[in-house]
């Protein structure tokens, strides 16, 4: 026993040290609707089953990538590294979770229901014990995922792989899940792919939303060259970065998916996410001085804003792109005889979304004094 604590005071040791010379990437965001925004990725894979890193390293790579929480969801029924290391499906989790408590990283013991379609792949977080899920039919593995208490989504239901034209599709398999209360989630998206059907699913099915990035290689290998530039993640609308907090989050619906620009949440928190990120700087204008309407990000997330209605006798930008840290000016012209106190601005920020093909509407007031 002694060698072995040994080797893993080393493995921790060094991960330590490789961290120390990496900057982490950090979101400025603010709270939503009271809650903190925990930046969560709850689909990745080790050696354990097919991917191509350890744990440990799993663990630092989301540290850098400026993750709170990870799921290490390796799969159940599928090791494609069998003839080099024996199977154990408690043993990814048990390695990782020194390591992520030691850079303050939540760690959700979790794994993959590696089925064929339908019901396809599924994830499980929260469990007890792994080995418990083992189960050749595949109601019996997530029966026995749900009696762990587990909290339990279906994984990229439009995967090419499962779903040759790419469109998701609801199976009799998916009304059995979700009429037992054994179907949580689902993830809208998977890696570089968005998934509308599902999305639409969730929202009429009162489904909690994910998006994740099923990594097996690296990010860096993975995302550097993308155009999305950064993994996937499920922002998760938390009192604090516990497990305990995010499950509780989970269950209740509280979440963001956070995909190239795009973000998909439910109204309120959009709203309430870019209400925290964006500021009026000039919330009144002189009829005398051709000033400025300026708007500033405060975030480091981009904003697209799109004019959805016209006012007579009032002209604005058609298009406006708020960037991280930046301030923009609008140039705003209003006839300066008619007598009005304000002026109002109506847009759409078209990436945010709701739901498939719908951003958030917003409006700006802006007073006018003489």
């Amino acid at each position: 026993m002694r060698p072995f604590v040994c080797l893993t005071s080393l493995l921790l040791l060094l991960l330590l040290v490789q961290l120390e010379a990496k900057d982490r990437t950090l979101i400025r965001l603010p709270e939503v609707s009271g809650y903190k925004i925990i930046k969560a990725d709850l689909h990745s894979h080790t050696v354990f089953s097919d991917g191509r890193v350890w744990p440990d390293f799993r663990v630092g790579e989301a540290w850098i990538n400026g993750l709170d929480a990870l799921a290490i969801t390796d799969h159940i029924e599928y090791q494609r590294h069998k003839d080099d290391m024996p199977k154990n499906l408690n043993r990814s989790y048990e390695i990782a979770k020194t390591p992520a408590a030691a850079v303050g990283l939540t760690l959700i013991k979790s794994a993959e229901i590696t089925k064929s379609m339908p019901p396809g792949h599924i994830n499980a977080l929260y469990l007890d014990d792994i080995d418990l899920v083992d189960k050749e039919n595949w109601k019996d593995a997530v029966k026995a995922a749900h009696n762990q208490g587990a909290f339990i989504f279906w994984n990229h239901p439009g995967w090419k792989g499962q779903q040759s034209d790419g469109i998701s599709k609801w199976y009799k398999e998916h009304d059995e899940l979700f009429d037992e209360g054994m179907l949580h989630g689902i993830e809208i998206v998977n890696n570089d792919e968005y998934y509308p059907e599902a999305h639409q699913w969730c929202l009429d099915k009162n489904l909690t939303i994910l998006g994740n990035s099923d990594i097996h290689s690296t990010t860096n290998m993975q995302y550097t060259e993308s155009p999305y530039n950064h993994r996937p993640m499920t922002w998760v609308l938390a009192k604090e970065n516990t497990a305990s907090a995010i499950k509780e989050a989970l269950i209740n619906r509280r979440t963001m998916v956070y995909f190239g620009d795009q973000i998909f949440g439910a109204q309120e928190y959009l709203k309430s996410l870019f209400n925290g990120c964006v500021t009026i700087e000039t919330p009144t204008l002189s009829r005398k001085i051709g000033q400025q309407f300026q708007l500033s990000n405060q975030s480091d997330l981009t904003f697209t804003l799109e004019r959805t209605s016209a006012t007579e006798g009032i002209s604005a930008p058609e298009n406006v792109t708020l960037r991280p840290g930046k301030t923009v000016g609008m140039k705003v012209g209003f006839d300066k005889k008619k007598e009005f106190d304000l002026i109002t601005l109506e847009y759409t920020v078209s990436n945010l979304k709701s739901a498939p093909d719908t951003g958030l509407p917003i409006s700006f007031v802006i007073n006018i004094n003489e």
